[in-house]
């Protein structure tokens, strides 16, 4: 009778959030714990896939996906299967994080996200080809929220020729879900994103960029549908790259965005250079930038160097005066101490 009278003023018993079920290479699970090639469901929450290569992944709830090695999930074209139009479906929030890569594909999205989508730190490569589609929105990725942090890299693509259909790299929709007007929103902290679609590489209600830039379009910008170019259009091509002049230090290159096609710049000197026409009119500050600490070590030496001589003659010449002066002041005591014991012994 206690323990239900606490349940009852606790509001009962608690459960960790996280995914209620599993769907993963054609099998449905309901439990944490199991585990097959290439892929562990650790806990509800929690995804792990090293060097996974099979169908779909679709989950019920919130996840976090783990990446290490190279994998890959592509639609399943099984009758009966749960997911048939996507790489990956989450039905709540998903984060990828880890220093793996996932590559998705399928016919409507690569990735579908029913609430906020996250790339944390990894690279993602998302495509849709439009197959059997029409009346609908093609996307690499479809999505409530999209943010792109730490360092991630995506590529998004979207395609299609179907009747009605409309291709994007990103597509920000309001799924109903209670987001509200915090919902359709794309942010990139520091990070890349090449997002290919004929009708738009981003659409979006409203977007922010956080120590990034636009590189495409040139004069970019984010409007009420998605991100614009500079005539106020959307743009089929949206390219992303961290804001920085130069590469932290000993890192000279970071590698291209995977799947950037002919469009990437070769040979780049840093983060931006080696992104799909990545071309900075800050670029060429980075040669001065580099050779400034070379001229402040070569004065700091020339000067240390003749400083030192001076302060030991100094120190030579000061030495010997204060000696003498101490001798001297010696001398007179003694004299003075001699008279006075002469005046004594002659008076006595």
């Amino acid at each position: 009778m206690t323990i239900t009278c606490l349940c009852v003023l606790l509001g009962g018993p608690s459960y960790a959030a996280g995914a209620e079920s599993l769907i993963i290479a054609g099998a449905t699970y309901y439990e944490p714990g199991v585990s097959g090639p290439g892929w562990a469901w650790t806990d509800a929450d929690h995804l792990e896939l090293n060097d996974y290569a099979g169908e779909a992944i679709g989950a019920e709830g919130d996840l976090v996906l783990t990446l290490a090695g190279q994998n890959s999930v592509t639609e399943s074209h099984a009758p009966d299967a749960d997911i048939t139009l996507c790489g990956m479906e989450v039905w709540g929030n998903l984060t990828l994080r880890g220093t793996g890569t996932l590559k998705a594909t399928g016919s409507q999205c690569g990735i579908h996200v029913s609430q906020a989508f996250a790339v944390d730190g990894c690279t993602v490569d998302v495509r849709a080809d439009g197959a059997d589609i029409t009346d609908e929105a093609v996307a690499g990725v479809i999505a409530g929220d999209m943010a792109v942090r730490a360092g991630g890299r995506v590529v998004a693509a979207g395609a299609g020729t179907g009747a009605g259909v409309r291709a994007y790299g990103v597509y920000l929709q309001d799924a109903g879900l209670g987001d509200g007007a915090a919902g359709c929103r794309l942010s990139v902290d520091a990070s890349w994103l090449d997002a290919t679609g004929a009708d738009g590489g981003v659409a979006c209600l409203s977007g922010s960029l956080v120590s990034a830039r636009f590189v495409a379009p040139v004069g970019g910008a984010f409007g009420a549908s998605g991100v614009l170019d500079a005539s106020g259009a959307m743009a089929p091509h949206v390219v992303v790259v961290p804001d920085v002049a130069t590469p932290p230090a000993g890192e000279t290159d970071r590698g291209e965005v995977p799947g950037g096609g002919a469009s990437e710049t070769a040979g780049g000197a840093g983060p931006a250079a080696g992104q799909p026409g990545a071309s900075s009119p800050t670029d060429p500050a980075v040669k001065p930038a580099a050779t400034s600490p070379k001229t402040n070590i070569t004065t700091k030496t020339t000067v240390t160097a003749s400083s030192k001589p001076k302060t030991a003659a100094a120190t030579a010449v000061t030495l010997p005066k204060t000696a003498d002066n101490s001798w001297i002041a010696a001398s007179l005591t003694l004299f003075i101490l001699g008279t006075a014991l002469l005046a004594a012994a002659y008076r006595c």
